[in-house]
């Protein structure tokens, strides 16, 4: 007998078998973070500290107990969607990222959307003209976006339509109307566009590449089928994995390390902001809490996407 609900049973299954893996990069981040991050006490402590004030100072964030039973501890506080308070100014983290939290998705959705939106046709139209001149042309203007850095795209368009043009505000961050969202938000869009296209249009157009060639694609186009009945039917739901896939692949873009530079130059104050203050200041629990929420994200993303790969992909429906 058929379950009732295959889709849901399917990611039931990929969830609980995506534990272990969430379990590992807690480990990991916490065993990194503790050993290689900054020590906060030296940061708490202020000038010229004595051993009391230091020993004192590691007993009140709790670093005076064995690094085992600080882990334990970390996963209980998780098992509760406690994440901790600032070692800094003491608000807690999940109250941190409850407010930069929308401040970075506002700030990066449009420019992830609309950048993917203009690979998936670019590539498309790169794959559909192979070797002519409109793919040669695609191509290189995508190697020419790979080969520059962000920073220099961030300082470049901060330049020319903050500075030179002065149509956009070069710092700072408003969302009091939809005008003012759109002043601030319109720079760091074209950013985020520029940095991505050039890796995303030569990953969808291997895509594209490979979907034209299916036996299915080719002999709908041996019987006729309009071009959109081919794009629609055919090539969507056989790339609806590698797109999903790739859409996943940005959230380290979305919370960390696209947010951190942008948010930085802009002055917004977003995950970005948050964790790059955390990482010069020593914050552990603050760059805990943001790398495992990301980390986790990405996780239970990408688990979704394998479920709905595997039910939408013809390829994969008899698995």
């Amino acid at each position: 007998m058929k379950a009732r609900h295959p889709f849901l049973g399917l990611v039931a299954r990929r969830l609980l078998g995506a534990l272990p893996l969430i379990l590992g990069v807690t480990f990991l981040t916490f065993l990194l973070v503790t050993y290689f991050a900054p020590d906060p006490i030296w940061e708490l402590a202020g000038r010229n500290p004595t051993a009391a004030e230091l020993t004192e100072l590691q007993s009140q964030i709790e670093q005076s107990q064995s690094w085992p039973a600080r882990y334990f501890n970390y996963l209980m506080a998780l098992s509760r969607f406690d994440l901790g308070h600032s070692l800094i100014s003491g608000e807690s983290v999940s109250g941190m990222l409850g407010r930069s939290v929308p401040v970075t998705l506002a700030l990066m959705l449009p420019g992830l959307f609309i950048g993917g939106l203009i690979a998936l046709c670019a590539g498309y139209l790169a794959a559909r003209t192979e070797g002519q001149a409109l793919d040669r042309l695609i191509s290189s203007l995508s190697a020419l976006g790979m080969s520059v850095s962000l920073v220099i795209f961030v300082m470049l368009c901060q330049l020319v339509f903050s500075v030179w043009l002065g149509w956009f505000p070069a710092r700072g961050w408003s969302t009091e109307s939809l005008y003012d969202w759109l002043l601030h938000v319109s720079v760091p869009t074209l950013i985020v566009v520029l940095a991505n296209l050039g890796y995303n249009v030569r990953f969808f157009r291997s895509m594209w590449l490979e979907a034209i060639t299916q036996p299915a694609v080719r002999s709908a186009r041996a019987f006729g089928l309009p071009e959109w009945r081919i794009l629609t039917y055919r090539l969507l739901p056989w790339a609806c994995g590698p797109i999903l896939t790739r859409l996943c692949f940005s959230v380290p873009m979305l919370l960390l390390s696209g947010s951190l530079v942008i948010e930085s130059y802009f002055g917004i104050p977003g995950v970005g902001r948050v964790f790059y203050n955390a990482i010069l200041s020593g914050d552990q629990p603050v760059i805990l809490g943001v790398v495992i929420v990301a980390s986790v994200v990405l996780i239970l993303a990408l688990t979704l996407v394998e479920s709905l790969a595997q039910w939408v992909d013809p390829r994969q429906q008899r698995q």
